[in-house]
């Protein structure tokens, strides 16, 4: 079986290449990702990202809103057995599946150099990784940049630096994810999503940490 840190090479290397590949491709879920009670706003969303799917390079921390990631991960021979685990791949999915109304919610990303931030459907196949598929679609920083991804098609978000924190906004009934700039408060890029059932928030990370905010309110004017 291969080691965690054979696994995150072998998936940084991935990243370069789908960086060359031409085309384009608003709350949050549990990183020990756990539980997340029903949300009676619109426009807020409860990230907790759920323990259960994360891979065995991720560890939840701060009430499960945070996902750090591990270089040494546990044995996945000493893990319970559990399907819903990504096994290949260093992701995480939230337990808030969404299907209507609009959502926001904030990353700290100003701890890792490598990750994809979005929302992927709630059966998604752990075979895959996050952006590499037609049922996920996030916005991912590696090499200081940003890009769109969705069906393993890649998209150059430009003019945005690497702010400290960034915003997220779902809006289900147009079937849109955008990225938003938080000091700003206003919409980066926008990417259509054609979502067949419910999705969820998602994240994969090669490094460092990312911490969720949920329960917050969509920027005024965005």
């Amino acid at each position: 079986m291969e080691s965690c840190s054979s696994v995150v090479r072998a998936l940084a290397l991935q990243v370069r290449d789908l960086s060359s590949i031409p085309g384009r491709g608003r709350n949050l879920g549990q990183v020990s990702l756990l539980h997340t009670e029903p949300n009676n706003n619109p426009s807020k969303t409860k990230n907790n990202n759920k323990l259960r799917t994360a891979h065995s390079c991720l560890d939840l921390f701060k009430g499960n809103t945070g996902v750090i990631h591990r270089l040494l991960g546990v044995e996945l021979s000493r893990l319970p057995s559990n399907a819903e685990r990504f096994r290949d791949w260093a992701v995480v999915l939230a337990d808030s599946p969404l299907s209507s109304g609009r959502h926001y919610w904030e990353v700290t990303v100003k701890r890792s150099q490598e990750f994809r931030i979005g929302v992927a459907e709630v059966n998604m196949s752990r075979e895959e990784c996050i952006g590499a598929n037609e049922t996920s679609w996030v916005y991912a920083y590696m090499q200081r940049k940003w890009y769109s991804m969705a069906s393993n098609e890649v998209v150059p978000v430009s003019l945005f630096g690497k702010p400290q924190r960034v915003g997220l906004l779902l809006d289900c009934q147009g079937r849109k994810l955008s990225l938003v700039d938080v000091e700003k408060g206003s919409v980066v890029d926008t990417m259509l999503i054609e979502m067949r059932s419910p999705v969820t928030p998602a994240f994969a990370l090669w490094d460092g940490q990312l911490v969720t905010h949920p329960g917050l309110e969509t920027p005024e004017g965005v």
